[in-house]
């Protein structure tokens, strides 16, 4: 087999084998070239020892104590800037069913690849020569597209329980389903993941929420029982009924909020919102005997409290904590723009920040969908849109002028009264027309000769800059009505 191999992997691999050493691709940079993606990280395998390989390669580090080198490559590509080279190695058992109690260097090819998780991922490549080694038939399973576990399952994941996490997050990745044996065995140890590192359990999830179907990822988690180890919170709202505006229970709505962000590719913010933004519906609930249906009064509160610990407790980024709990927080925004004004509008700026209303807004999208209804953007969404477009532009007024009243009264000795104001609008005129006057030189000589004009001359030309200001502000709200489509 050829594959496109980048000249910085070739070349470690050359120089490995230059000095009398074995050099193969290895694990999931393999699977991916045969699936037709592109590696996120590129892995060599080699019968070299760790300090033969730092030998080889002086810009590089070793510290772990799997062997593995990182070799630097100068690449300004960043999944090529440093690939990983790892001994050929044997592990023995997990005692802790995170992490090897001893690792031995120096075995064949054939031990390392018996170590690994999943068939698809026990596979070596020698690139020089295209030639492929696959001893647990991975590209069969590729070819079926289904992750099976190298071995007995329930030996892989007492091993490791992570990899029962990981196996959710190549489906997502991939595309693929699950061999049956593996997902009983999943089923079966479940409760090993409280043993796996919180850091490392986020670390699949936000692979799982970055994919292309985590929704699938997701709610295959909660069918094998893992779910709950990566929050129990997310579990809560599986059959929870809702009010008459959605067709799904709780859960089955956060699932679909979330998957739509996926679909429009936004942030991970907006995805981590989307799975959160209604956790807190379960313990909210109440049946309300007036509308003949339930409520949720106070969820999004709520929600957002639930929110951070669940974050933290996942040990997520300060900052990306700070963000979707916003997010949560504010997603019951009132949006009707027939019954509020762009003052309400400010304030819900104010309040999630001028740095995430866009992103709110996409949430608000996604809810929509995820409630079953069919139109992202109804017309009462789009003109509340173009509502927070006026209320971030800046307003065209004297205050965008390099000048102001009190300096023109200090500079030429005026009193205060209606000729300032009359200056200040006939120099807005000029500036709105020429922009490049809009210096402080220009704009105190050109004062400077208005103050001296007659009252009905000044006046005249105040009103004029007056009107020249509102015509242009109506042109730029009519603008944005255009871009939403609220004409």
């Amino acid at each position: 087999m050829r594959f496109h191999i980048p000249e910085e992997v070739s070349q470690i691999a050359r120089v490995l084998r230059d000095k009398g050493h074995e050099a193969y691709l290895v694990g999931g940079c393999v699977r991916d070239l045969i699936v037709g993606r592109v590696p996120r990280d590129w892995d060599v395998t080699t019968n070299a020892s760790p300090e033969q390989i730092q030998a080889a390669f002086p810009d590089s580090f070793y510290e772990n104590d799997y062997g593995t080198v990182g070799v630097k490559t100068g690449s300004k590509d960043s999944t090529l800037a440093i690939v990983e080279v790892t001994p050929y190695r044997a592990e023995s058992s997990y005692s802790d069913k995170r992490r090897p109690d001893k690792v031995t260097f120096g075995v064949s090819l054939e031990n390392d690849l018996a170590r690994r998780d999943f068939t698809i991922n026990a596979l070596a490549l020698e690139e020089s020569k295209g030639h492929l080694i696959d001893p647990y038939k991975g590209q069969k399973d590729i070819k079926d597209k289904i992750v099976r576990t190298v071995g007995r399952p329930l030996e892989r994941f007492n091993e490791d329980a992570l990899r029962m996490l990981r196996a959710v997050r190549l489906i997502a990745e991939l595309g693929f389903g699950i061999d049956g044996e593996t997902a009983k065995a999943v089923s079966e140890n479940a409760k090993n993941l409280k043993y796996v590192s919180r850091e490392r359990v986020r670390d699949e999830l936000v692979r799982i929420l970055q994919s292309e179907q985590p929704m699938v990822a997701l709610v295959l988690a909660q069918q094998l029982r893992i779910l709950e180890y990566i929050s129990p919170n997310l579990v809560r709202g599986i059959g929870v009924e809702q009010n008459q505006a959605h067709s799904y229970d709780v859960f089955g709505h956060l699932m679909r909020t979330m998957q739509h962000a996926a679909d429009k590719h936004w942030s991970l913010a907006i995805r981590l919102a989307g799975l959160f933004h209604d956790i807190s519906k379960p313990e909210t609930r109440r049946w309300s005997d007036e509308k003949q249906d339930w409520t949720f009064h106070g969820h999004d509160v709520v929600g957002s409290r639930v929110t951070k610990a669940a974050l933290e407790d996942l040990k997520f980024p300060r900052e990306t904590i700070e963000k979707t709990v916003k997010l949560v927080r504010w997603h019951m925004f009132f949006s009707d723009p027939e019954q509020i004004t762009l003052s309400a509008v400010r304030r819900v700026i104010t309040n999630v920040g001028k740095e995430n209303i866009d992103d709110l807004l996409k949430l608000r999208i996604c809810d929509r969908i995820g409630t079953g209804r069919p139109k992202e953007q109804p017309f009462r969404l789009r003109k509340y849109m173009a509502m927070v477009d006026q209320a971030l532009r800046d307003p065209i007024s004297v205050g965008m002028l390099k000048t102001d009243g009190t300096r023109i009264m200090d500079m030429f000795h005026v009193k205060p009264g209606p000729r300032i104001g009359w200056v200040l609008n006939a120099l807005l005129e000029e500036v709105l027309e020429k922009p490049e006057l809009n210096t402080e030189p220009h704009l105190d000589e050109k004062a400077k000769h208005l103050l001296t004009l007659s009252d009905t001359d000044l006046k005249a030309l105040g009103e004029s800059g007056k009107s020249k200001r509102e015509e242009r502000e109506d042109a730029e709200v009519q603008k944005i009505m255009e871009k939403h489509h609220v004409c």
